[in-house]
């Protein structure tokens, strides 16, 4: 339920935390499955108020070497956006003051200042020139909450990309089962720069198939 005396926004997530078992290690701490990460957890670890589906039209792709992930790639979407691209997303409704502490977990735990309501105005804030997800987007407005997410400063063409593992692409098909059937989720991935040319069909229908709902 939602609170009066909070402000909330929506977090639209595209990778990891669209398994929301995995995003809620960011709220209560914790390490997800599959990772040897623990996250700390949120000032306010109360829950999420709402979820829904959303469609991100940027592009996705794997890249870098995270630790916690057997230090291979992790989900970042592109600069670019248009109608041609599709990231299936979730977006869940949390207080600015949790959105803030997410962004700091998934930065190495640095500190940072933003101004949200800049970010609203500009359309995109760079607050970490190097960090992997220094670069918060603002992405228009739901049921009067404004809705953010955050990726790499960076243009995808300038960083290499790297297969995820099969843990990491686990956690990522586990929060899509929720929504989408495997065929789905085997063509939306089958194509996805980090998986093609790294995952064979047949290792990517396995990893498919293999994960829990």
């Amino acid at each position: 339920m939602v609170s009066e005396s909070k402000q909330y926004v929506w977090y639209a997530s595209y990778g990891s935390n669209l398994n929301k078992d995995r995003f809620l290690c960011y709220i209560k701490g914790g390490s997800p499955a599959g990772s040897t990460r623990v996250e700390s957890g949120c000032k306010d670890s109360s829950l999420p108020v709402a979820e829904t589906t959303f469609p991100l039209h940027r592009p996705l792709y794997f890249a870098k070497e995270a630790a916690g992930w057997q230090s291979q790639g992790v989900a970042f979407i592109g600069l670019k956006q248009g109608e041609e691209y599709l990231t299936y997303s979730k977006k869940y409704l949390i207080t600015i003051e949790q959105f803030l502490d997410v962004v700091k977990q998934e930065n190495s735990g640095d500190h940072f200042e933003i101004d949200l309501n800049e970010v609203k105005e500009k359309g995109s804030k760079i607050f970490r020139h190097r960090a992997w997800y220094g670069n918060i987007i603002y992405l228009g407005d739901d049921q009067g909450y404004p809705i953010f997410t955050f990726t790499a400063p960076w243009e995808q063409a300038e960083v290499e990309m790297k297969k995820p593992s099969h843990n990491y692409l686990a956690t990522i098909i586990k929060g899509l089962k929720t929504d989408y059937t495997e065929e789905e989720i085997f063509y939306y991935l089958q194509n996805t720069p980090g998986i093609t040319g790294f995952y064979t069909d047949d290792e990517l229908a396995k990893v498919i198939a293999n994960t829990e709902s």
